[in-house]
């Protein structure tokens, strides 16, 4: 532990020293040249000349500072990482978002003490174009498909309606505060109040994540934040844009609103359209590289990237494009690729989404240094308060709506953690640095930053014991079983079923619908026939195992407590368990008889018949039906109607399993009625001290008795 944080300041060390090199602006700082390698001409201009002699050493530093000070900032940033994973029990207290901001935060102060200027801060061209597709395209192409899909109405009602309530709330809230603080706050137009309301309602994925997959919360409200997380900044980036084109018009009027909620649609469905392009394309493309398993993986990053930055290059919504385009391809290529390249796929997208996950929370402490602030209580405060009130106030408006729609409805324990859980982070940082220069966008720049800290800091490090305290529902450990997963589908094709019949087009219809199509034309056209499944249950089978082996890599080994272990059993204590043990063998071996059932007729002939048999607890019906059958039969072995009526009792125990040998006995007995009384009375008396004979006589009885009541049932 302590070599890893002595790395840290290391490399803490090595990056001053780098930045010590260049000036405040990032331009390289002018340096001495050797005599040997220039002299100055009659003009005073510098000339190089070739060297007087051979250097054995010489460094050129800002040949390779770029790449030289990106890998450093990386190892610096997973350095930090795996302290955390190594610290003890400040996992267990502190989630990971928080310790890395705090190394951000320490690293841009001592830049900051040391070269009197501010550190450098992470630009949002480079956020958005490099940081965040990792993280949406790991989130995408991971993402659980059913969980997703029957609950994307409430995904969708909290994301869309959600946000727009959130952003008008604390855009309207806001203007007013400015309004009622005219002595510091009176040149805020309702605009911008607008668009910073649309930029501080953005919850970012990234640190949700981080928070709810170490909470290990149920399936249903882990998916419920992660999509409304996602498809919130979606929402989020397109008001914001809408925004800003309105700031910079001279006058908005009232079909610039009516075109703004048109460009509104088209941005989110024009990603979702070029994501399904760029996602098929990618499935094609993986049916064809059997020949060429290596590159097989590269395919999957570099149509996710295109789709995002297609999106980009068209003003639509690069964060649906890359989600959409990650989930349609999954399928196709987990089909078509080999195990190898699966496993390749998933290390490389985790690994990748790691870093940059780590990365930006390191920038963000580090950003956080900077000589741009402005501080103004009424609009700080004010931020922090209508953020918590307007999204409590959202989740619980939406929900009450969305309970009576949904069969599963959404606990208050659950609302309060979906409103809770509302944590800001990058997206938002990088938003306000785009905003045009106003007055008070360094105001904008200082309220965002405490606004993140404190979700952050003070939601996501209560939000664990909360969860706790309110004994919400965990996820089940284990993962489903092929038997589970065949009867969930076959729930699902019930249901689909139901609903064709019925006249009602629900989820189920449509995705029954949707398999159907799948089966038909997608799966014969992307995936080589090699690859298709012979049948859908070695498909399920298919599927579980790939689940089951990112299950068990992605789950912790435990950790052992040697004090755990319990003390040596006594002699004692020992001789008693001994004791125990064999009593209970006996038991068990005195009462084993064949176990048959009326599914089961036939016996095993092998086993030893003069074992006891199995002595249990009777029924007063059953006992009453045993006297009846073997005290009043008469001679033919028959029941009279009396005696049919008080065995009715306890008919259902008079249905018995038999051996081809008593079956055989108990058919001559009943088809030979006359022989039977032809015969000796001093013979059938001693044929019916036969315990064997007995026995057959009234297994006889018990089958006629039971026919009997059938045939007086069917009359």
């Amino acid at each position: 532990m302590a070599a890893l944080w002595t790395l840290s300041l290391l490399l803490s060390a090595s990056l001053l020293g780098c930045l010590a090199v260049t000036s405040p602006d990032g331009s390289p700082l002018p340096h001495n040249l050797s005599p040997s390698l220039g002299t100055n001409s009659s003009d005073g201009s510098l000339s190089v000349d070739l060297p007087m002699a051979l250097r054995v050493f010489s460094m050129d530093y800002h040949h390779v500072q770029a790449p030289f000070e990106i890998v450093l900032w990386i190892m610096l940033a997973s350095l930090a990482k795996l302290g955390f994973h190594w610290s003890g029990r400040v996992p267990a207290v502190v989630p990971e978002s928080c310790v890395l901001i705090m190394v951000g935060l320490l690293v841009g102060g001592v830049i900051y003490g040391v070269r009197h200027s501010a550190p450098p801060t992470l630009s949002a061209d480079a956020f958005f174009l490099f940081l965040l597709p990792p993280i949406v395209l790991d989130a995408g192409y991971f993402l659980p498909g059913r969980l997703f899909f029957e609950n994307l109405g409430t995904i969708l009602w909290y994301a869309v309606l959600g946000t727009l309530w959130n952003v008008l709330g604390i855009g309207l809230s806001l203007y007013g505060v400015c309004l009622l603080a005219q002595s510091s706050l009176g040149d805020v137009s309702l605009l911008h109040c607008l668009l910073f309301g649309s930029l501080i309602a953005a919850v970012d994925p990234v640190a949700v994540l981080s928070v709810f997959q170490e909470m290990q919360v149920n399936e249903q409200l882990h998916i419920l934040v992660f999509g409304e997380s996602l498809l919130n900044d979606a929402v989020t980036v397109v008001l914001y844009k809408l925004f800003e084109s309105f700031l910079r018009l001279p006058s908005v009027s009232g079909l610039d609103v009516l075109l703004g909620g048109c460009r509104v649609v088209v941005v989110g469905i024009g990603g979702l359209c070029v994501g399904l392009f760029f996602g098929l394309l990618a499935a094609l493309t993986s049916r064809f590289t059997s020949r060429a398993q290596v590159i097989a993986p590269l395919f999957v990053f570099l149509y996710s990237y295109l789709s995002y930055l297609t999106s980009e290059m068209l003003h639509l919504s690069g964060i649906m494009a890359i989600v959409t385009c990650a989930a349609t391809m999954k399928q196709y290529v987990e089909a078509n690729v080999s195990e190898r390249s699966n496993t390749s796929i998933q290390y490389f997208l985790k690994m990748w989404s790691s870093v940059s996950e780590t990365l930006i929370f390191i920038f963000l402490g580090v950003s956080t240094i900077q000589d741009i602030h402005m501080w103004s209580w009424p609009f700080v405060c004010s931020t922090l308060l209508l953020c918590l009130i307007w999204r409590a106030t959202g989740v619980l408006l939406l929900t009450a709506f969305v309970n009576k729609l949904r069969r599963n409805a959404v606990t208050f324990r659950d609302q309060f953690i979906i409103a809770y859980g509302g944590l800001r982070g990058a997206i938002c940082f990088s938003l306000v640095f785009l905003i045009d220069d106003f007055p008070k966008k360094r105001l904008f720049i200082t309220t965002t930053i405490v606004v993140i800290l404190f979700t952050v800091f003070v939601q996501g490090m209560t939000i664990k014991p909360l969860v706790e305290l309110l004994y919400v529902k965990r996820k089940k450990r284990a993962l489903p079983t092929l038997s589970e997963e065949i009867h969930s589908r076959l729930i699902d094709h019930l249901v689909a079923g139901i609903e064709d019949v019925v006249g009602y087009w629900g989820q189920h219809y449509w995705k029954d619908k949707f398999e159907q199509f799948n089966k038909k034309y997608l799966r014969r056209f992307l995936i080589r026939n090699d690859r298709q499944a012979s049948s859908s249950i070695l498909r399920v089978y298919q599927e579980l195992e790939r689940r089951e082996q990112r299950g068990v890599e992605e789950e912790a080994p435990p950790l052992v407590d040697p004090r755990s272990q319990g003390r040596p059993l006594l002699p004692e204590e020992m001789e008693s368990i001994r004791r125990i043990l064999s009593r209970n063998l006996q038991n068990f071996n005195n009462k084993q008889t064949p176990a048959y059932s009326r599914h089961t007729l036939h016996q095993d002939t092998s086993v030893d018949r003069t074992r006891k048999p199995l002595y249990r607890h009777q029924s007063l019906g059953e006992r009453y039906s045993y006297n009846t059958i073997t005290h009043f039969q008469g001679e033919d072995g028959g029941l009279s109607e009396p005696q049919r009526v008080r065995t009715g009792l306890s008919r259902s125990h008079t249905v018995c399993s038999i051996s081809p040998r008593s079956t055989l006995l108990d058919s001559s007995v009943s088809a030979g009625p006359a022989q039977t009384r032809s015969t000796d009375p001093k013979a059938a008396r001693e044929d019916l001290v036969s315990p064997r004979h007995q026995e057959t006589v009234e297994r006889a009885a018990r089958k006629h008795l039971s026919f009997v009541l059938e045939n007086e049932k069917q009359q």
